[in-house]
């Protein structure tokens, strides 16, 4: 079998990966919706793919993953690799996990940090209205995540929230403020976690996506206040979403400092980049995105290794889309006993549900748990005739 074309059309927002091969096999992978501009970070390599068997998915990775980065440019590398395990699976007529040593459980948990509605404000009380919505769902979610801080608007509508320089309202996705936090400030995040928790209670827990933009010493101070709520993790204090690099050491001394556990790693892309992370237990929860780090036999290698250390697995997936959906149930079927749950991703529009074929019949999650797709390969089809509508002019022949 070889590849005789790559392909990349976005559709709706979220650009679509599709590898064509002489055996009539394609294989599908899909790009976060918030970066519609990789496209032609995709179509680079083309040339690079053409003629390779995607079946010999480490072979023809090698090719291309030294031409990845950190969040976003890990995407393409990673949407193509999906793409390559699709077609293997396809091509043993099985489905992916089986390629990636089997499953170790047949339904896969996830948590809540996308199924949301527009928040009415950033005051305690809104705060709390808001988990009492995601705790509702009839998809019965164990945990649901809440952004704050330098994650979350009231950076921009709490007044004299930090005194750091403010990229208010930039429109641009990843703008990064940064700065110590007034203590003005810092209550109104106390008071918006004890109004969380207030609701929650003990039966749906509740972690918190914080940054990054934190200075050390608010983060320590931070972690150790919320301790008596049992917060399940504080994500991306220091770095994160977008941040091209990792800083272990100060990530460590924020761990050692509290027993609230420390999340990282949505940005990171490769097992390299994790590497001291995990060896020096710098934080207590990694979550690689498999749609960002290199793909699901990246993450894999990324989970085995942080098992190895005692640090548990959360992975990234909000804006992943159903493709990416296919992708996260695939991988995390096969993860070891420090996987928690992954970050359900939700359809950017409506009608991806009337274009995605092979996903169950009414609700997805149930309890929190998603049952394994049959395959083969990710488990997942775009019905080509549905989904024509959606594409521009210049993909018309994306499905040919």
């Amino acid at each position: 079998m070889k590849i005789t074309d790559l392909r990349c059309a976005v559709i709706g927002k979220h650009p679509i990966v599709r590898i064509t091969t002489d055996e009539g096999i394609h294989g599908l992978g899909e790009v976060e919706f918030t970066k519609g501009y990789i496209k032609p970070w995709v179509l680079h390599f083309r040339e690079a793919l053409i003629g390779e068997n995607p079946t010999d998915v480490e072979r023809v990775m090698l090719k291309i993953r030294q031409r990845g980065s950190f969040k976003p440019y890990g995407a393409a590398v990673s949407a193509i690799e999906h793409a390559l395990w699709d077609i293997a699976g396809k091509a043993a007529n099985v489905p992916t996990y089986k390629l990636l040593g089997g499953k170790v459980r047949d339904k896969v948990r996830c948590y809540n940090g996308n199924m949301r509605r527009k928040r009415t404000g950033d005051r305690p009380e809104d705060y709390a209205a808001d988990v009492k919505w995601m705790a509702e769902l009839p998809e019965n979610f164990f945990m649901v995540k809440q952004g704050i801080s330098f994650h979350s608007n009231m950076k921009d509508t709490v007044e004299d929230f930090h005194y750091g320089v403010r990229q208010t309202r930039s429109g641009y996705h990843g703008a990064m403020d940064q700065g110590v936090i007034s203590e003005h400030g810092f209550n109104h995040m106390l008071d918006c976690v004890i109004a969380m928790k207030e609701v929650l209670g003990d039966k749906v827990s509740l972690a918190l996506d914080c940054g990054p933009g934190w200075m050390l010493p608010d983060a320590i101070k931070f972690a150790r206040a919320v301790e008596k709520y049992n917060i399940t993790w504080l994500e991306d204090m220091l770095t994160g979403d977008y941040v091209p690099w990792v800083n272990p050491q100060a990530y460590r001394e924020l761990t050692l400092s509290t027993s609230t556990p420390i999340h990282t790693g949505e940005q990171i892309y490769l097992r390299h980049n994790f590497k001291e992370l995990i060896e020096t237990q710098a934080v207590r929860i990694i979550g690689p995105d498999p749609a960002d780090v290199g793909g699901i036999a990246e993450l894999k290698w990324v989970a085995e290794h942080a098992y190895m250390h005692s640090i548990l697995m959360a992975p990234h997936g909000t804006a992943n889309g159903l493709l990416g959906l296919g992708a996260l149930i695939n991988v995390c079927a096969t993860l070891p006993a420090n996987y928690i749950a992954f970050e359900y991703p939700t359809a950017s529009d409506p009608w991806w549900h009337d274009i995605i074929l092979g996903l169950p019949t009414g609700r997805i999650v149930n309890n929190s748990m998603i049952d394994l797709l049959p395959g083969p390969g990710l488990g997942l089809e775009i019905d080509a005739k549905a989904a024509k509508r959606y594409l521009k002019e210049e993909d018309a022949g994306f499905f040919d």
